[in-house]
């Protein structure tokens, strides 16, 4: 299985980063992909691509919650890295209205200047929305065409919204710990979703996964994502396992 979202550079794991992460590979997670927050988490994150290159890929964006005033100067620094080194996707960027209302205008420039550099170099987006479907619907509609891909990541949205996002045509719903949430609201959207449309996560060290709820994520309880969305589809977990994994393969190319 791929784990497609995942902050192993936190500071949650550094008494025991190399060991979470081989605890996930020997549980059957393959490769890990990691996306950029902001100028100060691309070194570690660096890091962990020299030290496991098969099973950990880097992504570089800017996050909303990370857009300041010095935006556009935190923007050319991840510019510079995109231009240098190769990377799986442009990430995590979008839009978070939920800690900070105030820099919506910011945020959607940085969010359409990030789209626009993917789209240029033929990279997916990984999309992270909260409490901003709308917002965000509104910037991916005016510029979604044949070069544009990704996933939103952290899906959390109605049945509505997630046949929105999959008129789009090349974008998938990240599936995470959410679904394993009592009132997570995910049992009454994914029944209505066809596999294809799907990737799995887990935002570890956030959004743990029952019965781990509340404390530290991590790549490993990526086996309890798929394990609720087998109960959900009807599916064993082999053919969730191998569905998520080619959409992720497809979706992430440069993934090998």
């Amino acid at each position: 299985m791929i784990d497609t979202h995942t902050h192993l550079y936190s500071q949650e794991f550094d008494a025991d980063r190399d060991a979470i992460i081989q605890s996930a590979i020997n549980s059957g997670i393959s490769k890990m992909l990691m996306p950029n927050v902001d100028v100060d988490s691309i070194a570690g994150m660096h890091d962990l691509v020299k030290k496991f290159p098969q099973n950990c890929f880097a992504m570089m964006g800017l996050h909303p919650c990370s857009v300041t005033e010095n935006w556009e100067k935190d923007l050319l620094i991840i510019k510079e890295w995109l231009d240098k080194e190769n990377y799986c996707a442009v990430g995590e960027i979008g839009i978070d209205l939920y800690w900070d209302k105030t820099t919506l205008a910011l945020q959607q420039n940085a969010f359409k200047t990030q789209i626009k550099w993917a789209k240029e170099k033929k990279l997916p987006i990984v999309i992270h929305v909260r409490e901003a479907f709308s917002e965000c619907f509104e910037i991916v509609d005016d510029m979604n065409d044949e070069n544009l891909t990704g996933v939103f990541h952290c899906f959390s949205g109605n049945l509505e919204q997630a046949k929105h996002i999959i008129k789009y045509g090349g974008f998938k719903l990240g599936i995470g710990g959410v679904v394993t949430f009592k009132n997570g609201g995910l049992d009454k959207v994914l029944p209505e979703i066809d596999l294809e449309h799907l990737i799995l996560e887990t935002d570890s060290p956030y959004l743990a996964p029952a019965p781990h709820r509340g404390k530290r994520n991590e790549s490993l309880y990526l086996n309890l994502v798929a394990s609720k969305l087998a109960e959900l589809k009807g599916v064993d977990l082999k053919t969730i396992d191998e569905v998520t994994t080619k959409n992720a393969l497809e979706l992430f190319s440069t993934v090998k």
